[in-house]
């Protein structure tokens, strides 16, 4: 389990981060850290069932909390889609 330092700099960073998904109608929630630094997400409202999800997770989300706490290793949506089971 992360330490307590980390979690709070990790929330702190999404609650910065926030505004630029709601500016979009989505918004984000946190899980937990892992034991491997990993931060678990989940995606909700627009960004929630969006095929750019995984692109802000990792260039966006990702990129930004890496800056903030490089402790973290890499983030993860917990509620993603399959996209490989979808029909188009």
């Amino acid at each position: 389990m992360a330490d307590q330092n980390l979690l709070d700099t990790v929330k702190e960073a999404l609650e910065m981060f926030r505004p630029q998904l709601q500016a979009d109608g989505g918004d984000m929630e946190f899980v937990c850290i892992d034991d491997e630094n990993r931060v678990h997400l989940n995606l909700t409202g627009a960004c929630g069932s969006c095929p750019m999800a995984l692109m802000t997770l990792k260039m966006g989300i990702e990129r930004y909390l890496k800056d903030a706490c490089p402790e973290v290793s890499e983030v993860v949506q917990d509620n993603a889609k399959n996209y490989d089971d979808m029909e188009f």
